[in-house]
């Protein structure tokens, strides 16, 4: 029988962050993934020769002296990646409504670029700007090193995204323009706060990166310094069932019917699957059991990655947004079964950085969708579902060739991925791309805090706080502070 003092389920961003953090701290440390290939939406999966990245395609606040540098550092990674910073005058790039819009990086060219197509928004572009940097302030390497996760910023979980746009400027195109990326994060109109569209619009604006050769370097890495730091990284290891006695953790089963003993259980799976194989205890009441498992999760991802023929297609060092319609907000009432937004991401190998290696193309689809394929696995879905998938890339390429992208010339194969993929290899609850719907509506009742009051169970990972890297780290520090002391840890990654 093996013993930790923390097991950690689930490898994802989240869950290899808070086995580096408290590995290094000292703790003796188990990750376990369910899956063969360690990552999550990390991950970076072979087909027939090529590298897929699951589900980061671009990472913002790698600056040096940024909150995701400061804490790679800390974990003893930045040193070991391959990175690409994007195009500074344009990291992404928008079709809307006729015309073509450049993001570009830092405050003051921002504002400069964006304002060549809305001369009289000026001011409302920095008004929007000044926003941006009051929600990504309140986390900083200055708040770090005075013993802070967070200063601030809060009061954003309360705010409409469209809402403070709309304050900003009166354009109706330009408020469109600004909330172009909200697919990155499960961008829903009537829900989504500023603080989610904040964090992720102030990161990138800081400096946006692509990895190299694949997200999954990242999740190699952190697996790398959790074993050289004494720790254990299992793959094909799921757990079944988390063991409570006296009301406290003492252990996890696996599939494989192998008992491990531990003090704390950090999981980076979904709470709803969390709450499933823990064992009944007087501590997690019923009725914060029933408000986890109400909870809405954001739709998922439909995928088309092209297999480019060798040095066929120029790399372009940026990210492409369509919208087809007017409005960018995603509305499943309205837009189920429609493929009329997307981002067009391209990966580049180290050895050959001119070309495009794999070009893929995102857009938001529900679970409901695919539905009826719910039951089955992975490569046993049948014709049915290969047809559906077949049908559903066709759209996506004609959408993007009407923006002047036809890749049809340099296609060598097509893989495609629905929610279903994300369900099966990622372990998201619904196929979801980004986890639980947070609600500015009711923010308290959609934010999960990473302790519970089970002793010795604490959760981590993008349900948490909000997704991506940066959300994703923010949480994982707040988890493992849990068991550090906030104080210690943020002066600690702070001073690095």
């Amino acid at each position: 029988m093996n013993k930790f003092d923390v097991v950690i389920i689930g490898s994802g961003l989240g869950g290899l962050e808070c086995g580096a953090i408290l590995s290094k701290e000292g703790y003796n440390v188990c990750v376990l993934e369910k899956n063969s290939l360690i990552g999550g939406c990390l991950q970076t999966y072979k087909r027939k020769g090529y590298g897929i990245d699951t589900g980061i395609h671009y990472v913002g606040s790698l600056e040096e002296g940024q909150f995701i540098n400061q804490s790679f550092k800390y974990f003893g990674i930045m040193d070991k990646l391959s990175i690409k910073k994007l195009d500074e005058d344009c990291f992404d790039q928008i079709h809307y409504s006729g015309s073509t819009y450049n993001y570009a990086m830092g405050k003051e060219n921002f504002i400069e670029t964006l304002s060549t197509s809305f001369p009289s928004e000026r001011e409302g572009l920095a008004r929007y700007v000044q926003k941006l940097e009051a929600v990504g302030q309140s986390v900083s390497i200055d708040t770090l090193k005075q013993g802070k996760l967070t200063d601030g910023g809060f009061d954003y979980f309360f705010t409409s995204a469209a809402g403070l746009i709309a304050d900003c400027t009166t354009d109706s195109k330009l408020q469109n323009v600004l909330a172009s990326t909200s697919l990155l994060y499960n961008g829903l109109k009537g829900k989504s706060s500023f603080y989610e569209h904040g964090m992720v619009m102030q990161s990138y604006l800081e400096g946006a990166y692509r990895f190299v050769d694949g997200s999954g370097q990242v999740a190699d890495a952190l697996a790398g310094q959790i074993e050289r730091n004494g720790g254990v990284v299992l793959s094909d290891s799921e757990v079944t069932r988390i063991v409570v006695q006296n009301d406290a953790i003492v252990g996890v089963e696996l599939l494989s019917d192998e008992r491990i003993d531990c003090d704390y259980v950090i999981s980076s799976i979904h709470p709803q699957s969390t709450l499933k194989i823990l064992d009944k205890n007087r501590s997690i009441r019923k009725v914060y059991a029933s408000r986890i498992n109400d909870l809405e999760n954001s739709y998922g991802i439909f995928s088309v990655h092209l297999l480019m023929k060798e040095k066929s297609y120029d790399y372009l060092n940026r990210n492409i947004y369509i919208h087809r319609d007017k409005e960018v907000w995603y509305d499943k009432r309205t837009d189920a079964h429609e493929l009329r937004n997307c981002l067009v991401s391209m990966q580049a190998t180290s050895q050959d950085p001119q070309y495009a290696n794999v070009i893929s193309i995102l857009a938001p689809m529900y679970m409901r969708e695919v539905e009826k394929w719910s039951n089955t696995l992975p490569e046993r879905r049948g014709a049915s579902y290969l047809d559906f998938k077949v049908e559903k890339a066709a759209q996506l390429l004609d959408l993007v060739k009407d923006y002047g992208y036809d890749f049809d010339a340099n296609i060598k194969d097509i893989h495609t991925t629905t929610p279903l993929s994300f369900r099966d290899y990622t372990g998201t609850v619904d196929g979801s791309a980004f986890g639980i719907v947070k609600d500015f509506n009711n923010p308290l009742a959609t934010l999960i805090s990473p302790r519970t009051k089970l002793k010795g169970l604490l959760f981590t990972g993008q349900n948490v706080n909000v997704h991506g890297a940066l959300g994703v780290t923010i949480t994982s520090l707040f988890s493992c502070a849990e068991l550090l002391g906030q104080d210690y840890l943020t002066k600690k990654i702070g001073n690095v």
